[in-house]
């Protein structure tokens, strides 16, 4: 295993210790962890900033595996797979235990899971075919957005909560504007591929 795929496994095992560490019952478990007062309204729990250090750490080593296997020369085909997996593990696991706390609305881990699911059907498809589906824009604003939007959702929506602005909220919003458009463009660019699969007897 190569360096930009190790450290794309780490981007996995932080992953699954943010899932751990948002759905842990700690205070079934009798472990009182300790809060944040920032004012009288807003006590964040010290977990929920752990995460989002975390998950911050995690979004850089997404970066920086693929710098790395471009720069050295070590794009696999393994390397492609376990970054995609290590990128909805992240992501989409996250958006669905905030949305299961009721931090945001349960319809945007829907449309994103959604958006996923059909960008790596067309992405399949136009593989098979010999095509290579290159990121596009919107895709990479959306993942921006989604990105910076959980961070501060997890930070409590701080600091621009003190302020009662809703950031976090609308770049979630818009991630999944982004996420459906990107979708759209995707499914425009490559739908020569997709009708061209033979239908199974």
């Amino acid at each position: 295993m190569n360096l930009a795929n190790k450290i794309t496994m780490s981007r996995i095992f932080l992953a699954f210790f943010i899932i751990i560490l948002l759905v842990f019952p700690f205070d079934a478990a009798g472990v009182e962890l300790p809060r944040l007062f920032v004012n009288e309204a807003i006590v964040i729990d010290i977990k929920y900033i752990i995460a989002a250090i975390l998950f911050i750490v995690a979004s850089v080593t997404d970066f920086i595996d693929g710098r790395i296997a471009r720069k050295r020369n070590m794009v696999t085909d393994f390397g492609k797979m376990i970054d995609a997996i290590a990128d909805k593990v992240l992501v989409n696991s996250t958006l669905i235990i905030l949305a299961a706390s009721g931090f945001i609305s349960s319809i945007i881990p829907v449309v994103i899971v959604v958006r996923d699911i059909i960008v790596d059907s067309v992405k399949m498809l136009a593989g098979n075919k010999g095509k290579v589906v290159a990121a596009s824009k919107m895709g990479k604003l959306k993942t921006i957005f989604l990105m910076i939007g959980i961070v501060l959702t997890l930070l409590y929506n701080l600091p621009f909560e003190l302020i009662n602005l809703r950031i976090s909220d609308a770049l979630l919003v818009l991630a999944c504007v982004f996420a459906i458009i990107s979708a759209i463009q995707y499914y425009q660019m490559n739908k020569k591929y997709i009708s061209s699969v033979p239908e199974e007897k």
